[in-house]
């Protein structure tokens, strides 16, 4: 009920993060249901099916990732003055967090039930396109039990996520707090956070990119195997002729770019602090170090993505014929707007961080302009960085799925 008032009372900016969690769950659970409506009327086809719930991961993982950087930022799940006395502590705010996060997430699957009902024609007066029939299984029974069981995977997935990275944590003093990734949005980090965060960042960058190139290896090996053209939504049978060894490759390819993305991010920082850097590129560089962490993970989640994105674009334009169909479309933009929205995400969490600094420096009578060209350049450098290596991958991915 707490979680509910808050809700009803929150800023209209808190609201749209909101429902773009309940959209994204919404998209996702509709994926599923078609999965399982497929599974319903195809029964000799267990295999294929299978495929298309273990692709449904990488919306579901999406999903997942938006929602606990939306609760991140939620004002409601940050520490207040005077809360505690009220009742409000740090565990009971990461239960508030948790329960609107698992609102939101049931709303959006309840709608996903009503559209998927509805495009297959088992509503009352609804009727069913023969591409309905074919990609959903309309006409054939769909099991209530499962129905239910899959649309409970991501309220109960995005809750628990949410719990776990908002937990209050206890630093070396005792003191509970949330520390490093679980810090709250307005919750600046300790002279110690920070020190551990600069020394741990480029150290992970070298298992990143190891990572990164076991996967895009993994990719190349399994793409040489028999081609099937009647699996996924469908894709091209050198993509998936094997289903679970491409999804493993992208992911090793994706958790790297993951763990290296903070190391890429503080390189950033610090070519634009190289040599003799003048005022703003020194505190754009800084301002990038300090941030990198906060915003690494988001953003290699983001390359990871896009060149992914790319390399099915490429494949796409070479297939004599459409490869892709709607689900595909529809996976993909679910899985494209997840995760640029959790970058913005983090960008206005560290914006939000760094509120206390920026005001500091306006005190000292910093212009405006100064702060906004430290903001370009940081843009510029990340994009200088990251757009080669994504475009890199996205290449190497490609290659040898058209040949």
């Amino acid at each position: 009920m707490l979680a509910l008032r808050l809700a009803r009372g929150a800023h209209p900016l808190v609201l749209l993060r909101r429902l773009l969690v309940a959209a994204a769950s919404g998209g996702t659970g509709f994926l599923l249901l078609a999965a399982l409506g497929h599974a319903a009327a195809h029964p000799a086809t267990a295999a294929d099916s299978f495929v298309r719930l273990l692709w449904c991961a990488v919306p579901v993982a999406a999903t997942i990732q938006l929602a606990v950087s939306t609760a991140r930022t939620d004002p409601a799940s940050r520490p207040q003055r005077g809360m505690s006395a009220a009742g409000l502590g740090p565990v009971r705010l990461t239960v508030v967090a948790a329960t609107s996060t698992a609102v939101s997430c049931v709303l959006g699957s309840f709608v996903a039930l009503l559209a998927f009902l509805m495009v297959r024609g088992d509503l009352v007066g609804a009727t069913a396109a023969d591409s309905a029939a074919q990609l959903l299984g309309a006409g054939h029974s769909l099991p209530l039990a499962g129905a239910l069981i899959l649309l409970a995977v991501v309220p109960v997935t995005a809750a628990t996520a949410t719990a776990v990275v908002l937990r209050p944590r206890r630093n070396a003093r005792g003191a509970g707090r949330r520390t490093g990734a679980s810090a709250g949005a307005g919750e600046p980090l300790t002279a110690m956070d920070t020190n551990s965060t600069a020394s741990a960042v480029p150290a992970a960058l070298p298992w990143g990119m190891a990572l990164t190139a076991a996967g895009l290896a993994l990719e190349t090996y399994v793409s040489r195997g028999p081609a099937n053209a009647d699996t996924l939504l469908p894709l091209p049978g050198r993509l998936i002729g094997s289903p679970p060894g491409v999804l493993a490759g992208w992911a090793l390819s994706t958790l790297g770019l993951v763990l290296a993305g903070p190391g890429l991010a503080q390189l950033s920082g610090r070519l634009l602090a190289a040599g003799r850097p003048g005022a703003v590129r020194l505190l754009a560089g800084r301002v990038l170090q300090e941030e990198s962490r906060r915003i690494g993970r988001p953003l290699g989640v983001l390359c990871a993505v896009a060149s992914g994105a790319y390399a099915a674009v490429k494949v796409y334009e070479a297939a004599p014929t459409r490869p892709f169909g709607p689900l595909t479309g529809l996976g993909a933009a679910l899985v494209l707007a997840c995760v640029t929205a959790s970058a913005l995400t983090a960008a206005l969490e560290a914006r939000w961080a760094r509120t206390h600094t920026t005001a500091a420096l306006r005190r000292l009578g910093t212009p405006r302009s100064v702060l906004f060209r430290a903001s370009v350049l940081r843009v510029l450098a990340l994009l200088v960085v990251l757009g080669p290596l994504t475009w890199a991958i996205a290449e190497l991915a490609a290659l040898p799925l058209l040949h």
